[in-house]
């Protein structure tokens, strides 16, 4: 990070900044073309912390995965426009996460239903649901193994 001052390093404040995110942009390489997509997501901390995703169980995105699953991620809060009298005084206040890892295809049905439960409880704060099997069926998950992650803020 060139900014190190605005690098963030206290887990509990990168958590909270995870906690706030509503959504994470995964970044995927297709035959040499970038591929950027907007997901929700659910964190799970750990060594490697985890993100999960769901999808349908086909398209560009899982077509990308099958061939190359290295990605990079990002999300961010707390977005606060600083004005200026100057055009180039203006600034943007903000908090951040980005990281790169590995992601895979979910195939066992336990981790599965472990990953949506971690997606519910990003948006709801539960975390214990049920699944009908049909569902699970037609839901693919996704998991990203973090491999590095910095966290930034300008405030």
């Amino acid at each position: 990070m060139r900014r190190k001052d605005r690098a963030v390093t206290d887990p509990a404040e990168i958590q909270s900044i995870i906690s706030k995110a509503d959504v994470c942009r995964i970044a995927l390489v297709d035959d040499q073309q970038p591929y950027l997509v907007t997901l929700n997501f659910g964190y799970k901390p750990g060594d490697p912390a985890n993100l999960y995703f769901h999808c349908a169980n086909e398209g560009r995105k899982i077509d990308i995965i099958k061939k190359n699953n290295s990605t990079c991620f990002q999300m961010d809060v707390d977005h606060e426009l600083v004005e200026a009298k100057k055009a180039c005084g203006f600034g943007m206040n903000f908090k951040s996460i980005v990281g790169t890892g590995k992601i895979f295809i979910v195939e066992d049905k336990e981790e599965k239903i472990e990953g949506l439960n971690c997606i519910m409880k990003q948006y709801s704060d539960r975390d214990n649901f049920e699944y009908e099997d049909e569902m699970l069926d037609i839901t693919t998950i996704l998991k990203l193994e973090i491999d590095q992650m910095t966290a930034k803020k300008k405030i």
